[in-house]
């Protein structure tokens, strides 16, 4: 195998094993030690592929949320289904997944905003860059559903998608105290099912 993709493998193993610790147990609660051991990567390997926990952080910001735009984007493409219809289907498959991981973990970049965001201008600047090209790409949906006719002219489709992921980032907090996905469920209905809709 080449030197390269054996380097880019063992970062991939990282941000993976660190995507999922700073879910489950933060920033502060997550040890570089304790991820390349979850990883089975030697220690002193950490600092060949990032510069600091911080790096780390941010880099892990960026590979958490690529999944999500790939998963949102398949829906996009899928000729059956009008934007409107697209954009339910993605979130009726997030919802599944949530309750299939017994409401562990929320939201990465939402669990980050809240413990480091004010903190770290490393993290910061990494999670906006996440959420702006989540957003974007959740704009450009609803825009498509505009000129489709499914959905409200009156409101910009940019006000609409971050009205679409604040609710939906508010509505994963009170999941994780509820351990129910109805805040998730009532979310995706206020907003798709009737506010949003022409």
């Amino acid at each position: 195998m080449d030197t390269q993709v054996k380097i880019n493998l063992k970062k991939e193993k990282l941000l993976d094993h660190g995507v999922h610790m700073l879910m489950t147990q933060g920033y502060h609660g997550t040890g570089i030690k304790e991820v390349l051991d979850a990883a089975d990567v030697p220690k002193g390997s950490f600092y060949h592929y990032f510069n600091s926990k911080e790096d780390f952080a941010a880099e892990a910001i960026a590979h958490y949320i690529e999944p999500f735009i790939n998963q949102l984007n398949q829906h996009l493409q899928d000729p059956k289904f009008d934007a409107l219809t697209a954009l339910k289907k993605y979130y009726a498959e997030l919802i599944i997944q949530v309750e299939q991981n017994d409401y562990e973990g929320g939201c990465l970049l939402g669990n980050l905003m809240g413990e480091i965001a004010d903190t770290s201008p490393v993290c910061r600047k990494s999670l906006l860059q996440a959420v702006e090209r989540y957003s974007n790409l959740q704009q450009s949906a609803l825009e498509r559903a505009q000129k489709e006719g499914t959905v409200r002219q009156d409101k910009s489709a940019k006000i609409m998608a971050d009205l679409l992921a604040n609710s939906w980032q508010g509505a994963l907090l009170r999941m994780k105290i509820e351990q129910s996905v109805k805040p998730l469920q009532d979310c995706c209905e206020t907003l798709l099912d009737d506010f949003f809709k022409s």
